[in-house]
């Protein structure tokens, strides 16, 4: 099934730049393709849809990486780089069931669609400050330059977050450091990654332990009040819970809002049908054109890891058991088989279930609070920016090269700075 001497090559700068060419030539010829990653791992891709869906619900697919027999050259390079050491494995990432049955539902306890919901002004007003600072940095009162990733998709997700988990507003831009050198390194090598790992795990001991003493409606505060039958998260469960609710949280949002804020400056036609929606005060065309930025060009390019507990098959392929298999979001979400025209951007398409936050009990957590911050973000920007524009040439964009998430490195742009 896997022809090699056609098979395109992946995982290179080039292949980040514009991966869809590549997945388009898997699902067709190699929809199930084992290949070497750069860590030296070497994992199945399962690139279309049905597939797809199928191995995100498979149980005989574990998250616990104790299932994989890692060779000395893998050894700890299949999760987030530091987390082992800094004890922070036992997040909903990392385990199956029951545990992850215990833990899901101790924590959806505390992360309520009504939390989300009641966070929602304070959304608006991050982002309408950030949006406030980049004006003010302008020297010209009528050309304004800015990163759109650096100084606005970047701090947004952040910000929140902490506000969310309660850390203090002082504490704040520590955060912003680590998380920072977390995409700085993404690609490259993990020391930086571990280093903000450990520094983060230590933060958040001291934190866990200042609200055991002073709690308040903030969700680590509420991660460690939920109970089941009696049950608690211990410290560690709530110190790895808040570290993945900011690992994975912060990241997807920056790409979410980056990867759509470039889709729609590319696309012209949709941009401008979105700005007269939001004109006419209509908020149906957003909400359905962010969950079209999720299929077209999301966030998370690959799933996180899974790893085969018994002999299996996907696509017709036969899967051994420790073989970590990896699904390609970002190409079972152009499966021309699932999809129409799955290479444009259309902000209307209704039949739309994407696989962009996952399938099965896996689905991300956060999912609602990434849809309120790219909503809100993407409507202030083309409400308080109308003639936003890229500055440059496109072709000089950068990616970053990680595994698991895809986005800009940088999103430079310009508009008009009077009548902000």
């Amino acid at each position: 099934m896997n022809d090699a001497s056609t098979a395109p090559e992946l995982f290179t700068w080039e292949f980040a730049t514009d991966p869809y060419p590549a997945y388009a030539w898997l699902r067709e010829h190699a929809p199930v393709h084992r290949t070497a990653l750069p860590s030296g791992v070497e994992a199945w891709l399962v690139t279309r849809y049905a597939d797809a869906r199928q191995a995100l619900a498979d149980q005989r697919l574990s998250k616990n990486p104790a299932h994989h027999d890692e060779p000395a050259h893998a050894k700890g390079k299949t999760g987030i780089p530091g987390e082992r050491k800094a004890e922070l494995m036992t997040h909903l990432l990392n385990i199956d069931p029951p545990d992850h049955t215990r833990l899901r539902r101790l924590v959806s306890k505390a992360f309520t669609p009504r939390r989300v919901a009641e966070f929602a002004p304070r959304v608006q007003e991050l982002t309408d400050r950030l949006i406030d600072d980049i004006f003010e940095k302008q020297q010209s009162a009528e050309k304004g330059e800015a990163d759109l990733i650096h100084e606005f998709a970047f701090p947004l997700p952040i910000y929140a977050i902490c506000d969310m988990l309660g850390v203090p507003r002082e504490d704040q831009d520590d955060f912003r450091d680590w998380a920072g050198m977390m995409i700085r390194h993404g690609g490259g090598p993990r020391g930086g990654v571990a280093r903000s790992v450990k520094k983060m795990r230590g933060y958040l001991a001291e934190l866990i332990h200042r609200k055991r003493e002073e709690p308040g409606d903030d969700l680590i505060s509420g991660l460690i009040k939920a109970s089941d039958h009696g049950e608690h998260l211990t410290e560690n469960e709530a110190a790895a819970m808040a570290f993945i609710l900011l690992f994975a949280g912060f990241e997807t949002t920056v790409n979410l809002i980056g990867n759509g804020m470039y889709a729609l400056l590319r696309n012209p036609v949709q941009r401008e049908r979105l700005e007269r929606s939001l004109a006419a005060g209509e908020s149906e065309l957003l909400a359905t054109g962010v969950e079209e930025l999720l299929r077209y060009d999301g966030p998370v390019e690959l799933a996180t890891w899974r790893f085969a507990t018994e002999p299996l098959t996907i696509g017709g392929q036969s899967i051994a058991a420790g073989d970590p298999v990896l699904v390609v979001l970002a190409a079972a979400d152009r499966d021309p088989e699932r999809f129409s025209d799955p290479d444009t951007l259309d902000l209307s398409r209704s039949d739309n279930q994407h696989l962009g936050y996952g399938h099965g009990i896996h689905y991300c957590l956060g999912a609602p609070l990434a849809r309120l911050e790219g909503q809100t973000a993407l409507a202030t920007l083309l409400r308080r920016m109308p003639d936003v524009r890229l500055a440059g040439d496109p072709a000089d964009l950068r990616w970053r090269g990680g595994l698991i998430m895809r986005g800009l490195r940088t999103l430079p742009v310009e508009f008009t700075v009077s009548g902000n």
